[in-house]
């Protein structure tokens, strides 16, 4: 008899145990799921504020540069073209592109045909811009003449270049439109340094007169009167 009891309790031990190994089977261990964030870009913060539009303007930066210079050169402004050396050259952008808050120089070039009516190369008489430290931002403000942009500058993906948001301010108005307020203002594109002191806003597409508006930006030692 104690020997069939030692043999029942060996079997009954048995049993329990491949109970067991069967439990651990049907719920095998899993690590809890880790979530990983990406950190934030750059570029999320002007990508966030630009409107559709003015973000398909810019990601067809290097289209409006091929377009704008093709026409101009289509229409006998090849020689124009060369003597604007870095200004009208789509690669000259380098590291670095923030200016010096100050007074700057500026003027503006307007490249290719908006339609057939419009010339597709025209210089502009030098006026003077402003450059400001407005929170983390930069800001560019042309501060004479009937039309007057006016705007931020944004960090960018791309270490040569900032991203150019803003609006235009017409006639006698004091203080421009903020970016958004009126589609019809808006303006958008990229800011670049192309020399030791020399910059550049290149504006892709912009709404009349040409595929492409560049103002070069060159610093005056005097703010003027």
């Amino acid at each position: 008899m104690v020997g069939r009891g030692i043999a029942v309790a060996i079997a009954v031990s048995g049993v329990l145990a491949l109970g067991g190994c069967e439990t651990l089977g049907k719920h095998p261990y899993k690590p809890k799921p880790s979530v990983s964030v990406e950190p934030p870009s750059p570029s999320d913060k002007w990508i966030g504020l630009a409107n559709p539009d003015d973000r398909d303007r810019i990601a067809r930066v290097e289209a409006a540069w091929t377009a704008a210079l093709a026409d101009a050169r289509a229409g006998g402004a090849a020689d124009d073209i060369s003597k604007e050396g870095l200004l009208l050259k789509p690669a000259a952008a380098l590291p670095r592109p923030a200016p010096t808050p100050g007074s700057y120089n500026c003027r503006l070039v307007k490249v290719g045909n908006y339609t057939r009516k419009t010339k597709a190369f025209e210089r502009f008489k030098p006026f003077f811009c402003y450059v400001e430290v407005d929170g983390d931002e930069l800001t560019i403000v042309k501060q004479t003449g009937s039309q007057r942009p006016a705007g931020r500058l944004y960090a960018d993906d791309r270490a040569d270049r900032l991203v150019y948001l803003g609006s235009l301010a017409l006639g006698s108005e004091d203080q421009p439109l903020a970016y958004g307020e009126s589609s019809a203002r808006n303006m958008a594109g990229v800011f670049q340094r192309i020399g030791a002191f020399q910059w550049r806003l290149v504006i892709p597409w912009p709404r009349s007169q040409s595929k492409l508006d560049v103002f070069e930006l060159t610093p005056v030692a005097e703010q003027p009167k």
